[in-house]
């Protein structure tokens, strides 16, 4: 059976039973065991079994080949193989756990268009982004660029900043004078010089001559008794 006829019993034996979130994806260029894939889900086990027969009597009413049937026992995941299609009927927590699409949907196909018999892609609904003028990116560049350069100094002979100069001035205001210490040398001259005439004074008057010449000539008494 044609791919293009094959896909169009698909997605009426699904619609026929309320499938939801059909999506048929083409794999010719992913894998040569079979060219279309689709993928829709049911909401209870009773759902995607009826699911499953709906296909398999639509496509054998058709003269399609039906290959295998998997997954009927349980109910939460059925394929249905049919050579050139395989159908993956799934509920929506097996759905989201193991992601076909992103394994197989690189190239959608619309289902008009599958309905249709043709093979058209979705078109890309993404916007192409046109350029931006390159003034209005010169400016911008300049102004961050002018906010991150620092301002320079137009001398390199010496100049402070007026506000530098300030703050050394005041600085220079608050600092009280020192007072210059004495050297030991000083110290030293000063106690040298002071000793003597310490001494000096604290030294008794000498006796006069006068009165050691008359203690001398004085007559000692005898001390003998007659």
């Amino acid at each position: 059976m044609d791919i293009k006829k094959l896909q169009a019993l698909v997605i009426d034996a699904l619609e026929d039973v309320k499938a939801q979130d059909i999506h048929i994806y083409d794999t010719t260029h992913l894998t040569s065991m079979f060219d279309r894939i689709a993928v829709a889900s049911g909401t209870s086990n009773r759902q995607t079994k009826a699911l499953a027969a709906s296909v398999r009597d639509k496509v054998k009413a058709a003269g399609g080949n039906i290959v295998n049937m998997e997954g009927e026992i349980t109910g939460e995941w059925v394929l249905v193989d049919l050579g050139d299609m395989v159908v993956h009927i799934m509920q929506p927590a097996i759905r989201a756990y193991y992601r076909l699409e992103e394994l197989w949907g690189d190239k959608e196909i619309r289902l008009a268009d599958a309905r249709r018999g043709t093979d058209a892609r979705k078109p890309n609904t993404k916007k192409a982004t046109e350029p931006k003028s390159t003034a209005g990116d010169s400016k911008t560049a300049a102004k961050k660029t002018a906010k991150k350069t620092p301002k320079t100094v137009t001398s390199t002979a010496g100049k402070v900043p007026a506000s530098s100069a300030a703050r050394t001035s005041k600085t220079a205001s608050k600092a009280p004078a020192k007072p210059v210490k004495k050297t030991t040398a000083s110290k030293t001259a000063a106690k040298s010089a002071a000793k003597p005439a310490a001494k000096s004074a604290a030294r008794p008057p000498a006796k006069s001559p006068a009165k050691t010449a008359a203690k001398k000539a004085a007559p000692r008494r005898s001390t003998t008794k007659g």
